[in-house]
């Protein structure tokens, strides 16, 4: 029996079968899906940047990346290996929540040394200097992934993880329109996590509390782009029990929010999704950000304690990019009208704004 969802949510949040490939005859599949794709022929999109544009530059156009966060009792990451189709990199950035204090790692390499998951059925992303070595290897055909590798610079000294994740929640996998054949492809998933970090030295072991989302993201952006994000991933008392919970909250350029965008509440075995969002800042104070909808069902506060700051200025690139960590506040409320008052979860957030 399908699931009944309340009518603000469209019939196009609603996962379907997972085609074989996300393009087929040049056109792309824009939906929700409920599983992997095996195929992500992202370049074989016709004409996903305007009917002036060759078809031979799709390359240069697609942005594509494999994000894997982490939240501890102690540490939360974000680690990434990009390739923006101009150029490579990896970062992994390490917010300290007792000492409110970030530790940051940033590898530079050409587009071609940056190696993104083709697919997260068995793909492999990695990149590789002198100084960092990163792996994501992904086998979530399974719900299995894995995180290992190391990074070191002059001022943070030397970075190391080691995490093994399982899923605890059904995928979110989307494909969201830029344009009338622009997509952007994005799957989400929620995991529990065993292993460690190491920052000089000093290990952070897992416990019953680590979790992980992986963020694979692959897309092609408007030449000027923009959007916001939030994220937060732990545990919660639901019922008088401890149970795994996390939520993304994204606003895009997507062309119609309604239909499609990655809103939802993941719960142990369970999904929700959830209305379109809009982000604001307080007037006073830049560092509080709120997330609301329009149907009572997203009330969000977040605290911005500190921030990574990455801007980067070449001839054809312009990007400013912020990744603020700090505290939740709020109520979620689900498609079966529970409310989940979610105080005190370590909240991950993003703003970019980029001219490529």
């Amino acid at each position: 029996m399908n699931k009944e969802y309340p009518n603000y949510i469209s019939p196009k949040r609603r996962p379907v079968a997972t085609p074989d490939k996300i393009v087929i005859d040049g056109k792309a599949q824009f939906g929700t899906f409920d599983e992997p794709f095996e195929t992500l022929n992202l370049l074989d999109c016709r004409k996903p940047c305007g009917a002036l544009y060759p078809h031979c530059l799709n390359r240069k156009r697609l942005t594509e990346w494999e994000a894997f966060e982490i939240n501890m009792d102690e540490l939360s990451l974000v680690s990434a290996i990009y390739n923006t189709g101009s150029l490579g990199f990896s970062i992994m950035v390490v917010y300290d929540k007792a000492a409110h204090k970030i530790y940051s790692w940033k590898n530079f390499v050409s587009a071609k040394a940056a190696h993104v998951a083709p697919q997260l059925v068995n793909g492999v992303s990695e990149l590789k200097t002198k100084k960092s070595d990163y792996k994501i290897i992904n086998d979530l055909k399974n719900g299995k992934a894995r995180a290992v590798g190391y990074s070191e610079n002059k001022k943070y000294g030397k970075f190391e993880i080691d995490m093994s994740v399982e899923r605890v929640s059904p995928i979110s996998n989307v494909c969201i329109p830029f344009g009338k054949n622009k997509p952007l492809y994005s799957e989400k998933d929620f995991f529990k996590a065993v292993g460690y970090i190491s920052i000089n030295g000093k290990k952070y072991e897992s416990n019953g509390n680590t979790v992980s989302i992986i963020d694979d993201h692959k897309g092609y952006y408007p030449f000027i782009a923009h959007y916001d994000w939030l994220t937060a991933m732990g545990k919660l008392d639901i019922d008088g029990k401890e149970k795994y919970f996390a939520f993304n909250l994204t606003r895009n350029q997507s062309t119609n929010q309604d239909d499609y965008n990655e809103n939802l509440i993941w719960l142990e075995n369970d999904s929700s999704p959830l209305p379109p969002v809009k982000f604001t800042r307080d007037k006073k104070n830049k560092n509080i950000w709120y997330v609301k909808d329009e149907h009572g069902c997203v009330d969000i506060r977040f605290e911005i304690d500190q921030t990574f700051k990455m801007p980067m200025h070449f001839i054809v690139i312009d990007v400013k990019y912020l990744l603020p960590f700090g505290t939740i506040y709020g109520t979620l409320k689900d498609t079966d009208g529970n409310v989940y008052k979610v105080d005190g979860m370590t909240g991950i957030g993003e703003y970019k704004k980029t001219r490529m």
